[in-house]
């Protein structure tokens, strides 16, 4: 999959933009706050329907603009293709495929698929639970719709078991509701538990090899799955922590609380990884997830990056370049280093300054 190119209009801070790419590497290099990280979020937001931020659509409107605009022209499978993205500042964003309007998020989800990389990317591994389930999410959700169906779901039941727990607090009579919303916790949490053992079962042997490349053949990679229950002790779990829950007023059990576990020869990255370990476990798992992606789907995913390279040294960069030869590949700097100049001539430099951007 390709994308050919993107139009904008009050965007961010893109008034009006009308843009072709390569279909190797887009370069766009500028100043901090000029819009090169906006053109990313355009296009991860027309492939998921989400901001790679977490924005909210009137946060994305141009500043004095009632609603912005994308469009984005992309080729799968040689069979072109439109994606329309419409925000409204008072008003549920809408999208379309073709000029068709969809209904439900999930029917975009597959049809480009995106994979991002940032700096808050290289920081997964020392971060908190929730960026690494946030990792396997997002990923997840453009492989498998009904991973996306049982997620969306699942976080339905527990945001209304959360409010069943907060008058369970003050009215017992209602506790024989319960079991209806544990049933459905139960149902779905368990999906979700084993679709992202299987991704993880088939992430590692890939993420192996890769850090295997990156450090040389000197340490062996690992990454463990840590669900915070298993289908066959969710039910007993819950039961046992009842009054718990009702004192704290939330659920306390399910796949929205996992966790992922990164081993260097055996050894926790989070706690004993040095901050180089760190990064270049982030970067293989971010290789191995392309790699991944490209066996799941048979095609080639677009790859966005967002200043990482500042963030690795010389050697991981030329690491990551050597491993996206044939992927399309939107990448923000601020400066152009001559090693990315050589690294492929299928490439377009754009220069971003103040919302205007300028083929070099």
């Amino acid at each position: 999959m390709i994308i050919e190119g993107m139009r904008l209009k009050d965007f961010r801070n893109y008034e009006n933009l009308d843009i072709s790419f390569s279909e190797g590497i887009n370069i766009f290099y500028g100043d901090n706050a000029q819009g090169k990280t906006n053109l990313l979020e355009a296009i991860f937001l027309a492939s998921t329907t989400k901001s790679p931020r977490g924005s909210k659509e009137r946060e994305m409107i141009r500043l004095g603009c009632e609603e912005a605009h994308i469009r984005l022209y992309m080729t799968k499978q040689d069979v072109g293709h439109k994606i329309d993205m419409h925000l409204k500042k008072n008003n549920p964003k809408g999208a379309a495929i073709d000029g068709i309007r969809i209904k439900k998020s999930t029917e975009l989800y597959g049809m480009l698929h995106v994979i991002s990389f940032s700096p808050e990317d290289l920081h997964v591994i020392k971060m908190g639970p929730s960026e690494r389930r946030r990792f396997m999410d997002m990923e997840l959700c453009q492989l498998d719709r009904i991973y996306t169906s049982n997620l969306q779901s699942y976080n339905r039941v527990v945001f209304q078991r959360n409010n069943l727990l907060k008058q369970l607090g003050y009215d017992k009579s209602l506790e024989g509701t319960l079991e209806v919303w544990n049933e459905q916790l139960i149902g779905f949490g368990s999906e979700i538990i084993k679709t992202r053992k299987r991704f993880i079962e088939e992430l590692l042997p890939i993420l192996e090899k890769k850090h295997e490349g990156i450090s040389g053949g000197k340490e062996k990679l690992e990454i463990r799955y840590v669900p915070n229950v298993t289908p066959e002790n969710f039910r007993e779990k819950l039961n046992e922590n009842l009054e718990r829950e009702i004192f704290l007023k939330q659920t306390l059990y399910g796949p929205h609380k996992d966790d992922l576990g990164f081993f260097i020869n055996g050894d926790a990255v989070r706690v004993y990884g040095s901050q180089g370990q760190q990064r270049s476990a982030a970067l293989s798992l971010k290789l191995a997830e392309i790699e991944l992606v490209k066996r799941k789907i048979n095609d080639r995913p677009v790859l966005l990056l967002d200043d990482v390279l500042s963030e690795l040294d010389r050697k991981r960069s030329l690491s990551l370049f050597k491993e996206i030869q044939d992927v399309q590949t939107f990448l923000t700097c601020t400066g152009l280093e001559e090693f990315i100049e050589k690294e492929r001539e299928s490439k377009k430099v754009f220069h971003v300054a103040a919302g205007k951007i300028i083929d070099s």
